[in-house]
């Protein structure tokens, strides 16, 4: 990287910490607001404290026979301190909240209290007598309960001052009482002590680490904070870091989370990177930009991880490598505290861990491997759950057996006891399908009520992700258990699988247990979820409707009668392999065939619907016909080239005048080897097999004299090699795509049945759309390349920087720079003639360095920021459903789903007198607007051929009718353009589309002259529209006069 460029990325850093921090202003503001609570805390009167205040939270604890034991007399507190990100000078915005630690005085407590969850109890009361004395205050607002860190039996106060600060909408100051010095520590050791008599295993108490370190967290809150506050003090390069990773961990939703990172612990992680503990790899030289690369590789690939984190020095070192030892076999993570007696990471588990330095290394990659260092990845994109991974699980827990038979809080709290139990069942169920699972249950209610104590927690949906390992893993038909002769692992498989479990012997004479998971190929993706519903209502009492899994929910799109038409690709493959070795081996045409290439997307796995055989394509050998067949069958672009000769002439028109006269000679050689053929000079079509191919030629001397050739005349004769050229060379390069990311396929086909639902389908070719889904795949920063149909869907986006799909790393140094400067240079000449129609998306490929092949033309810019909104709406939508799931109107099928009253008209069209009706999603609706001209269906044209005795005379009778590359809504679309060139841009829908949008074109578009003249009268435009496709057309809307200019 260039020190100019290094520079730049430096000071785009600098610019969002400066927008991410409030002003100084909106600071001081903030600070005086806590002060003003902080001082009317220190007023709050002597008084009784009783349980009367919290009855639901102190019977929730268990307490309620012990109300005696937990009435005191409150004291105001003796310190009252600001602390958190104001402290350390890195508050972020937009959630802005102050942190007020408030010290709970030794004498409303006793020397016990620690025991059996009565110092939670009175913690609790203190902050009751806080709160109603602040609800008398006119300078409080308002004021809500809420927990620190989610733990139920730990509540903190929201505090919203009176006075509101313009630019911290929201702002409240968090209550955080703190147990300085209140109980002897070594009573609260949490690899030996007990402190809740309740919690014992064979009738024997064992030691509550959860609960122990829970209390020594507030017992050693003050003396934390005033350590990473003096240490951030006057650093600003620290803060500012500090700033970043907030701003890159607040982006990941699955991180910043109860169990795994927040602001307090990113602060302790970067201080301790500055201690000679540490290693001191953060220094006072380093800029920001430094010291978080510094903390993500930290986070990525330290060792140090193993050993334990901590946060002392080495001269003022207390903590013993005894103590660090049993730390780490108590908790998953270990970072232990300034005091030497806190893990201040006992909430991480191994999960969240995991997680934290997957997203690390991926921050690593993005630094290195995205444009201006990944700023736009790491800082301004949202990584959601449901984006990140590749299924998502919601479990509706509210009620059930498992959980009501715990109580809410013995050592750890019910709800992170049954999130480690899904865990573990998921775990062991999927074995190594996954490479991740995460578990996550946000468990405090959004309006807590101190009274009603716990009932309401837990009764939002506990959400699972999971992380695909390999598609042939996840994909995997059969699990292979234990020996029957190892009996106590064969007892433990059929416990675990119950009525699942089979014993089976395998092709290589062995005997096993094993589960048997039977699925359609295109039906595997299911796998995963059938297994996790399985183990799940089997172990945790749960019913079907309990659980929505994430996976299938947009299969609906790419069905034909309930079932998927890729099911019928093998019989495609089977068919061009016939034709391909037909035509190698033809011995009567002048001049071998040396290459045959499927051109069509179907060889190529992203059409949406691969063709189905037809009863009548099958040469002459006849098939028992069904008692209906489909009238059009759509024939597939085969490429031939012929063995190399210098007899070929050298002017273009006679050149495919010679193209023609060889494919009718072939066209000829296969009629007489069988197979049924449909010529002309225009295309020669061959049926076997059950499909239809359409033969061209390639010859490469058509590239040589394109070049050369100068009237437009001949450039267009030309043309054709061209195009034939770069789409075989983009066939070739998408089926090697396609060998890599088996997924590829299925995300190209969702995203191209949403295109064509929006009626964006005049605007991009689907190679184009092809190479938009490589791109998320080659470079799916900041997430991983999608293993689900959903998640690579809801990654499928719209982008107006040069997209360069380079499959193979084709691209050196050079040709990453023509193609910036080719991007460059489109944009300028866009930007000077902003009225012409440039592209406005530039897809750089090997094949295609300037992004001429599929994206010259179109889509404008306008257009493409119609695809984009579009997109983001369905973004939105879609992670909102995978969260949330269905609820009203939004259902998973409006995603699929286009506003008709986005048009300025509509043209619906009549559904039987379309080539493939079945192929319609949902029937368009009837617009909201006035009706200019409806008409009548043709009697000319039926979708159905009737094939049953009696209906045809004969097999060659049947073939008369059928009608190759017939499509009755292009030919009409191609008569609407050629009538109206400049009146109207046309949307419509290739795939199952039975409405077409029209939008008034900008009459300065036209030009001068054409703007002078007198339009008609909208109507009466939209009645000629009705008449080009009379037969066709069911009705025209208009919904929108044009503007008057």
């Amino acid at each position: 990287m260039t020190a100019a460029a290094e520079s730049s990325i430096d000071r785009r850093l600098s610019t969002l910490v400066e927008e991410a921090r409030p002003s100084a202003a909106a600071l001081r503001a903030a600070a005086e607001a806590a002060d003003v609570v902080a001082e009317l805390i220190k007023r709050v009167p002597q008084q009784q404290a009783t349980p009367e205040a919290a009855l639901g939270f102190v019977r929730d604890l268990g307490l309620e026979l012990e109300a005696e034991k937990l009435a005191f007399t409150f004291r105001p507190p003796e310190v009252v301190r600001l602390a958190g990100s104001f402290a350390a000078g890195a508050v972020v915005r937009p959630d802005v909240s102050a942190d007020l630690l408030v010290r709970l005085p030794k004498e409303c407590f006793h020397e016990k209290d620690f025991l059996n969850h009565r110092y939670y109890a009175k913690r609790c009361l203190y902050l009751c007598v806080i709160e109603k004395s602040l609800r008398s205050s006119q300078l409080i607002c308002k004021i809500s309960w809420s927990t620190f860190q989610d733990e139920a039996r730990k509540p903190v106060l929201h505090v919203y001052p009176a006075a509101e600060i313009a630019e911290l909408p929201g702002f409240y100051v968090r209550i955080i009482p703190t147990a300085n010095s209140l109980f002897n520590v070594s009573k609260l050791n949490v690899s030996t002590r007990n402190n809740v008599r309740a919690y014992m295993k064979d009738g024997i108490n064992i030691p509550t680490p959860k609960y122990n370190c829970s209390i020594l967290e507030d017992m050693f809150l003050e003396e934390n904070s005033e350590f990473m506050s003096s240490t951030f003090a006057g650093w600003k390069a620290l803060q500012d870091a500090l700033v970043l990773v907030k701003v890159w961990a607040r982006q990941r939703t699955s991180i910043y989370t109860l169990d795994c990172l927040n602001g307090y612990l990113m602060s302790a992680i970067l201080v301790f990177l500055t201690l000679d503990t540490g290693g001191s790899i953060i220094t006072r030289s380093m800029t920001t930009r430094q010291i978080f690369r510094v903390v993500m590789n930290f986070l990525a690939t330290s060792k140090l991880w193993a050993k334990g984190l901590v946060i002392q020095s080495m001269k003022k070192r207390t903590i013993t490598k005894e103590d660090i030892a049993n730390c780490l076999k108590t908790y998953d993570v270990a970072i232990c505290d300034v005091s030497g007696h806190l893990n201040l990471a006992f909430r991480m588990t191994k999960s969240a861990f995991l997680e934290l330095q997957d997203e690390a290394a991926c921050a690593l990659s993005c630094l290195d491997k995205c444009r201006d260092g990944g700023f736009e990845e790491l800082f301004m994109t949202k990584v959601d759950f449901g984006a990140k991974f590749d299924s998502c699980l919601r479990i509706n827990l509210k009620g059930n057996s498992k959980v009501t038979a715990l109580s809410y809080c013995v050592d750890d709290e019910s709800w992170r006891i049954l999130e480690k139990d899904v865990h573990s069942l998921l775990q062991q169920g999927l074995t190594d399908r996954t490479k991740m699972i995460r578990v996550l249950w946000r468990s405090t209610p959004s309006d807590w009520k101190i009274m009603d104590g716990f009932s309401e927690f837990g009764s939002s949906p506990l959400l699972v992700g999971m992380m695909v390992s390999s598609l042939e893993k996840s994909f995997r038909l059969v699990d292979i258990g234990p020996n029957p002769e190892n009996r106590d692992e064969a007892v433990k498989f059929r416990k675990f699988w119950g009525e699942k479990a089979e014993l089976r012997r395998f092709k290589d004479g062995n005997i096993a247990e094993s589960t048997v998971w039977e699925s359609e190929s295109w039906e595997k993706h299911t796998i995963i979820k059938r297994i996790s519903d399985y183990v799940l209502m089997k172990h945790l009492s749960l019913q079907k409707d309990d659980l929505t899994h994430v996976v299938d929910q947009l299969d609906f799109c790419l069905l034909v009668d309930g079932q998927d038409p890729v099911s019928s690709s093998g019989a495609l493959f089977e068919a061009f392999d016939t034709l391909s070795k037909q035509l190698r081996i033809l011995d009567d045409v002048p001049l071998k065939i040396s290459t045959v290439q499927p051109l069509d997307s179907a060889f190529r796995h992203t059409s949406v619907f691969p063709p189905e055989p037809h009863p009548l394509a099958y040469g002459k050998n006849s098939q028992k016909l069904p008692n209906f067949a489909t009238t059009c069958i759509r024939s597939l672009e085969v490429m031939i080239q012929l063995e190399g000769s210098g007899n070929w002439p050298l002017d273009p028109v006679a050149m495919e005048k010679t193209k023609s006269a060889f494919l009718l000679k072939i066209g000829e050689s296969l009629e007489d080897r069988g197979m049924f053929v449909s010529a002309s000079e225009d295309e020669v079509n061959i049926l076997t097999s059950g499909y239809s191919f359409l033969l061209k030629i390639f010859h490469e001397r058509g590239l040589m004299l394109q070049k050369q050739a100068g009237d437009d005349k001949t450039q267009s004769a030309l043309s054709e090699d061209k195009v034939l050229f770069q789409r075989s060379q983009h066939s070739s390069m998408i089926n090697g795509l396609h060998g890599r990311y088996q997924m590829y396929g299925p995300v190209v086909r969702l995203a191209k049945r949403w295109i064509s639902a929006h009626l964006f389908s005049s605007f991009i070719s689907e190679e184009a759309v092809e190479l938009l889904v490589a791109y998320l795949f080659l470079k799916p920063f900041p997430f991983h390349a999608p293993s689900s149909r959903v998640a690579g869907f809801l990654s499928f986006d719209w982008t107006f920087s040069p997209m360069v799909i380079d499959i193979n790393n084709d691209f050196n140094l050079k040709d990453e720079k023509d193609i910036n400067e080719n991007f460059m240079l489109s944009r300028k000449s866009y930007e000077q003639n902003p009225h012409d129609i440039k592209p406005a998306m530039f897809l750089a490929a090997s094949y295609d360095k300037a992004s001429e092949a599929w994206t010259k033309q179109s889509p404008s810019k306008s257009v493409l920021k119609r695809m984009a909104a579009y997109a983001k709406s369905s973004a939105e939508l879609l992670t909102n459903l995978i969260l949330h799931g269905q609820s009203g109107q939004y259902t998973w099928e409006c995603l699929f789903r286009t506003p008709m009253s986005n048009y300025d008209a509509v043209i619906l069209l009549h559904q039987e007198k379309l080539c493939r009706p079945r192929h319609i999603l949902f029937p368009a609706e009837t617009p909201n607007g006035k009706l200019v001209i409806w008409g009548k269906p043709s009697k000319d044209f039926h979708p159905y051929i009737p094939l049953y005795k009696g209906a045809v005379k004969s097999l060659h009778d049947a073939r008369d009718k059928l009608l190759v590359n017939f499509d009755p809504t292009t030919y009409f679309l191609r008569d609407l353009k050629c009538a109206f060139p400049k009146t109207f841009k046309v949307w419509y829908g290739s795939i199952g589309g039975d409405a077409i949008g029209l939008t008034w074109e900008n009459p300065k578009k036209r030009g001068r002259e054409e703007a002078d003249e007198t339009m008609p009268e909208p109507a009466s435009i939209l009645k000629e529209v009705g008449g080009v496709g009379k037969g066709l057309v069911r009705g025209v809307y208009l919904i929108k006069a044009p503007k008057l200019q």
